[in-house]
């Protein structure tokens, strides 16, 4: 192959119809979900005069009761055909969603309805998520995985750049309902893009039907913690996140409290970065095409480690503004070229008929471990001040680079064998 035959592969490469109408509909549901960030507690707060303690409650415990719904749900999903999945989920979200502007017109909305939601979107996502990664699995092959992977990241920074925003002047035109509206409608959409999909796509194989149904609740840890690279990787993505996330609410106490920055201020910081995402993203597969898969995994997912302690010598100011800005930028754009490979890396490491049960579980352990940490920041927060849990927090950090895998896997290119059917 000539380079520039090579370069055009590269910067012009094609995924078909199908695969087209399943990232518009990721993007068209993720665009949704932007435009709502902070859409709950905002209602909590402004329509049900809810205080901290409520607003707290909602953030953690609907993403947590939701992650331990899911988790049967990685191994039912296992055996149907995943599109179907998919479409349910997104319908279920949209009716879910669709409930609160509802209520809140017939004057009839309520804290509980508010946590019930939280919880029925936070379960169907983990699933939509399990079913989509073994979707992507069956619809491309093995060497377009890394471009898909990267695409669906390029597309989440960019909504998460132009989302927020307009979102948030959604939100001052017409209060936060009318953004968990555009939400719903959202996902009715992605089911619809979803849908025209097509294709046929055959029925999973119930292997051994009867005895999976008492052990598969467990299948996908297990699968996981016995696998020598998927294991240093879940621990690593699991403390990772969990411990970057739970320093964003002391962030927020920091830089809105004792520092004095403003909301713009504090939105600008988080919102501009994005970019790096967007370049990251797009920069991943030049890199593994030069560098390799677990060369780049692995010194992206170092660096990115570097980064969050920066943030405990913020100070006030345009000084301690432009911190933050260059600390997140240098953060996400490291994240926006692991994350795609990490996300193909962990599929090609995952035999096919196991896929839904691995990522469900591998989701549900990220969501519990970030509402754990969070939890554990706040009071170390409250204790040791907000500044000292977040250097505590970026101190730990350096240390997650050393579960990163020390050796290269060696990629399923077919299933494994699967048992026959009894």
């Amino acid at each position: 192959m000539t380079s520039g035959h090579r370069m055009k592969r590269l910067l012009g490469h094609r995924l078909g119809r199908r695969f087209g109408w399943l990232w518009g509909a990721y993007g068209t549901s993720a665009l949704g979900t932007w435009l709502a960030f902070g859409a709950f507690p905002l209602i909590a707060i402004q329509v049900l005069h809810a205080g901290p303690a409520e607003v707290a409650v909602l953030s953690s415990v609907g993403a947590a009761v939701g992650a331990a719904v899911a988790v049967p749900l990685g191994p039912w999903v296992e055996f149907r055909r995943k599109r179907p999945v998919l479409i349910t989920m997104d319908l279920m979200r949209f009716a879910a969603l669709l409930t609160i502007p509802v209520a809140y017109t017939l004057g009839a909305l309520t804290f509980f309805q508010l946590l019930l939601v939280s919880v029925v979107v936070a379960a169907a996502d983990i699933t939509f998520r399990a079913a989509s990664g073994a979707y992507l699995k069956t619809l491309l092959p093995a060497e377009d995985l890394l471009v898909a992977n990267a695409r669906f990241e390029s597309t989440t920074w960019t909504t998460t750049i132009i989302g927020p925003p307009l979102g948030g002047a959604a939100i001052g035109l017409f209060g936060p309902v009318v953004t968990v509206l555009a939400d719903a409608v959202s996902y009715l959409l992605s089911a619809l893009g979803i849908r025209a999909i097509g294709g046929h796509e055959p029925r999973p194989e119930r292997q051994e039907a009867t005895r999976m149904r008492a052990r598969t609740l467990l299948d996908g840890w297990r699968y996981i913690l016995a696998d020598a690279t998927l294991r240093p990787l879940f621990f690593h993505t699991a403390l990772f996140q969990g411990l970057v996330m739970a320093t964003q609410p002391l962030l927020a106490v920091l830089m809105l409290g004792p520092l004095g920055f403003t909301p713009w201020q504090y939105g600008l910081a988080f919102a501009a970065p994005s970019i790096g995402g967007l370049l990251g993203s797009r920069l991943a597969r030049p890199l593994v095409s030069r560098f390799g898969q677990h060369q780049v995994l692995v010194v992206t997912g170092a660096l990115r480690a570097i980064w969050p302690i920066g943030l405990a010598f913020l100070g006030p100011g345009t000084g301690g503004l432009l911190l933050v800005i260059g600390v997140e930028l240098g953060l996400i754009f490291c994240c926006g070229v692991f994350n795609p490979v990490y996300a193909t890396y962990r599929l090609e490491c995952t035999a096919t008929h196991r896929v839904a049960r691995t990522l469900s579980a591998w989701t549900v352990t990220t969501k519990a471990s970030t509402a754990l940490l969070t939890a554990l920041w706040g009071v170390l927060g409250s204790l040791l001040g907000p500044r000292t849990a977040i250097g505590l927090a970026g101190v730990l950090l350096l240390a997650t680079p050393f579960l990163l895998p020390r050796r290269t896997a060696a990629p399923l290119s077919k299933p494994e064998p699967t048992p026959s059917r009894t």
